[in-house]
């Protein structure tokens, strides 16, 4: 659906991406995430058909972003981070224009302009002039705008900025039923919790090249290893009786009082055989869980470092090499 290769950008003598490749799968969203600077509007402009690359290919759905890039637009749903609207539109009018310049025949385009705005809640302000929606409501005014011709591919740029949490709630809940095997979808966010929440796949910019790619547990287990695991047991058996007990199972990482964490690479099979292996030496089990990790702490760590410190010769799912060093941040946008 989405395919891009050794995608770049220049602006004069700054490179705002370099040799960018990608690939999305029909019914896939993926989350693009990176500083600000970092290349991801400029990319989605690209992707978008409104801003040419200044080297390498893209293609939507089989149609070149440059070739075809009014085949392209047609074919896109885009949500810029700074939506313009027409604030002397009611929403109705608003979004009929839009659904005509984009070939809606007038019924088709009432039918769609009201199921969304009754989607989002809009629809008993749909006689009220965009100047007077609150931030929130433009938002989500510029988002059924994007979904107006029920596009297979859609860019969505920050959707929920500025929305109070209930709206960003509502946004999100649509943008998971949004995807299905006929739709691709490319969102960039600073919100971390919403990307671990929608994504299928991850990728990271910086410097204007993607420096990580693959899912939250792919990405999660390259870069802070194995699953870490917390066990603990009932008095009086104490932490510090597990880690001979664990030996061949696990690799202990800290003792607790009443248990370990240890880590495994193999949870499947590793946490049964040590439930089994406590049981027969008669020590109670009170609790065995996974220590959750966050797609901030895999964020931080992959763009903190100057040095690149996620360096491991390629980027997951994609197969690329993993960039050497990181450039220095500049406005992309």
């Amino acid at each position: 659906m989405i395919e891009a290769h050794q995608l770049s950008k220049q602006f004069g003598s700054f490179q705002a991406v370099r040799e960018l490749d990608l690939t999305i799968r029909p019914g896939e969203l993926l989350a693009l995430l990176g500083p600000n600077g970092a290349g991801k509007t400029t990319t989605v402009r690209m992707l978008g058909a409104i801003l040419k690359p200044s080297a390498g290919s893209a293609r939507i759905c089989g149609r070149d972003v440059v070739a075809e890039a009014r085949a392209v637009r047609g074919m896109v749903g885009l949500l810029t981070e700074y939506p313009g609207l027409y604030g002397r539109m009611s929403a109705l009018d608003y979004l009929d224009f839009f659904g005509a310049l984009l070939g809606l025949d007038p019924t088709a385009r009432r039918a769609r302009a009201e199921l969304l705005l009754r989607q989002f809640g809009l629809w008993e302000a749909r006689e009220r002039k965009l100047d007077g929606y609150s931030k929130g409501m433009k938002q989500k005014i510029a988002l059924v705008r994007a979904l107006i011709h029920d596009p297979p591919v859609l860019f969505l740029d920050e959707p929920t900025t500025a929305m109070d949490p209930q709206s960003a709630r509502t946004v999100r809940d649509a943008i998971g039923e949004l995807r299905n095997a006929d739709r691709s979808i490319l969102l960039t966010t600073h919100n971390l919790s919403e990307a671990e929440v929608l994504a299928d796949r991850i990728a990271i910019i910086r410097g204007g090249r993607i420096i990580a790619q693959g899912s939250f547990a792919e990405l999660s287990r390259q870069l802070l290893g194995d699953s870490l695991f917390e066990l603990r047991l009932a008095p009086p058996a104490r932490g510090a009786d597990l880690p001979p007990l664990l030996a061949g199972l696990a690799e202990v990482e800290s003792v607790l009082p009443d248990g370990v964490r240890f880590r495994t690479p193999e949870p499947l099979r590793a946490n049964p055989q040590i439930l089994a292996h406590l049981a027969a030496r008669g020590l109670p089990v009170v609790a065995l869980s996974e220590v959750q990790r966050s797609l901030e702490d895999v964020y931080l760590r992959i763009v903190s470092d100057e040095h690149a410190a996620f360096n491991t010769g390629h980027t997951t799912n994609a197969g690329q090499e993993a960039a050497g060093s990181l450039e220095p941040e500049l406005d992309a946008a």
